[in-house]
């Protein structure tokens, strides 16, 4: 992706950022839940959030680099399944810098269904049409083998449902990233407030949605995804300034 659009501070304090406006979305999960990014390019060393810290109150300082390469035992501090999922995914994902994964409401309702396709029904939507994998091989926690397994997948589309479990999604860096989670989030509400209410459902057309997609994959590379996170590190910096830190 390219991008006309810098985004203010440090890689950790983008990240810290986001931390503080996924609980503010509130698509948070207690403690649990990770982000990272990607500080060696092959994957193996990254930026994680340490074990038993709230979204709420991350710091750019609090971030732990990790080395995954071959051999190396998970550090202390770090979730096993934030060391076994994204340490499987970076060594093993295409062109992924960065990785967000939470149980957001709408996303996890989504992955929960029998179908959890994302039918193109409104803009939002449309912008992830052919561009979601959906995995309904759940196996557990994400330890070991699963973990394996999940980390084969990164890459394979900017999203990744995990039915009965989540949502990952993947950037080049953390604006791409997020943006992608964000607007996935969107998309999913309205998909299924819509269900809900009974009424016939009314997708376009293959053609639209395809066309509407390459529409948002050229506002992406004009700097929108970078422009938002900009702006949300405005706001904190009113308000929260600490995330720096």
């Amino acid at each position: 992706m390219t991008s006309s659009t810098e985004i203010p501070g440090t890689p950790r304090q983008q990240l810290a950022c986001v931390f503080r406006w996924l609980a503010r979305l509130d698509m948070n999960e207690a403690v649990a839940n990770h982000c990272s990014l990607a500080t060696r390019g092959d994957g193996t060393r990254f930026l994680v959030n340490p074990e038993g810290r709230h979204f709420a109150e991350m710091r750019a300082s609090d971030l732990v680099e990790v080395d995954a390469g071959a051999g190396q035992r998970r550090p202390a501090g770090i979730d096993p399944t934030a060391w076994a999922i994204h340490g499987a995914m970076h060594r093993q994902g295409r062109g992924v810098g960065c990785i967000m994964h939470t149980h957001s409401l709408y996303a996890t309702a989504l992955a929960c269904l029998e179908s959890p396709e994302l039918p193109p029904v409104e803009q939002n939507a449309m912008r992830f049409f052919e561009r979601v994998h959906i995995d309904t091989g759940f196996d557990g926690m994400g330890l070991d083998e699963e973990a394996e397994r999940l980390g084969r997948l990164a890459g394979t589309a900017p999203v990744l449902l995990l039915g009965n479990h989540g949502v990952v999604t993947t950037g080049a860096d953390v604006a791409e990233a997020f943006d992608h989670l964000y607007y996935f989030e969107r998309a999913c509400r309205s998909y299924l407030v819509a269900r809900a209410s009974g009424l016939p459902l009314r997708p376009v057309s293959p053609e639209i949605a395809r066309k509407t997609a390459r529409q948002w994959e050229d506002s992406l590379n004009h700097g929108s995804a970078h422009m938002h996170l900009a702006a949300l590190m405005r706001l904190l910096d009113r308000d929260e300034p600490d995330y720096r830190d």
